[in-house]
């Protein structure tokens, strides 16, 4: 069943939140479709509480949805099949997103700061996103227990680092999907011989949203 949005009083919307061009907006609403509800949830608790929990900075607050919102919803449409787990996921970004997109697949967030493992447990259990798992701990140290068919990762290392950390962590035809800046071709053309190490081959990708928007940019590493 697809839940219906009712109209919202501004009163119960974050003071920063308020302030961004882009909440309320129908073509935001348009593009999460009927997950929209649990999104908009999420980004409202993310405004209210994030700077005061050190997850997001100030000047963030009236740029919620394009800066943190919409650039991790992105990366949903190249993460395949299977078990996704998001490496250093802190605010839950892109990892809450991905997981109130897609509640038929598994999410695991790995995060090894208390606090922020804190957060994202009670705000998953706040916005009722409930096919996620939280493991407070670094990548390195989750390989025993965790097999992942597609690792996301954003704001959290270098490509090299990232592939040195979490490769143990792949399937075998496993996949990573890293949400990185403008920079992104020269990082990976730095990561080379880290992919040739563990025998991945990266690429580039722009992942557009919404028209008018910068496309997010997303480096897919993948079995050679």
């Amino acid at each position: 069943m697809t839940e219906t949005t009712q109209p919202r009083d501004e009163s119960d919307v974050p003071r920063g939140l308020q302030d961004d061009p882009l909440n309320g907006s129908p073509d935001v609403e348009a593009y999460f479709g009927d997950r929209y509800p649990q999104v908009r949830h999420f980004a409202e608790l993310l405004a209210d509480q994030g700077v005061l929990r050190g997850l997001i900075g100030p000047r963030e607050l009236e740029r919620v949805w394009e800066r943190h919102i919409l650039n991790s919803a992105a990366v949903v449409p190249f993460l395949g099949d299977g078990v996704i787990v998001d490496i250093g996921s802190g605010a839950g970004l892109p990892g809450l997103v991905v997981a109130a997109m897609l509640p038929e697949r598994r999410v695991v967030l790995v995060e090894p700061m208390e606090r922020r493992v804190q957060w994202l447990l009670e705000a998953s259990r706040e916005v009722g996103i409930d096919n996620v798992t939280v493991l407070r701990g670094r990548a390195e140290e989750v390989k025993e227990s965790v097999e992942a068919d597609v690792i996301t990762a954003r704001a959290v290392a270098s490509i090299d680092k990232l592939v040195k950390w979490c490769a143990p962590l792949l399937a075998p035809e496993g996949e990573m999907v890293l949400l990185k800046g403008r920079s992104a071709g020269d990082e990976l053309e730095r990561a080379k011989y880290a992919l040739r190490k563990h025998r991945l081959v990266g690429e580039v990708l722009e992942a557009g949203t919404l028209p008018g928007l910068e496309p997010t940019r997303v480096v897919r590493l993948t079995r050679a």
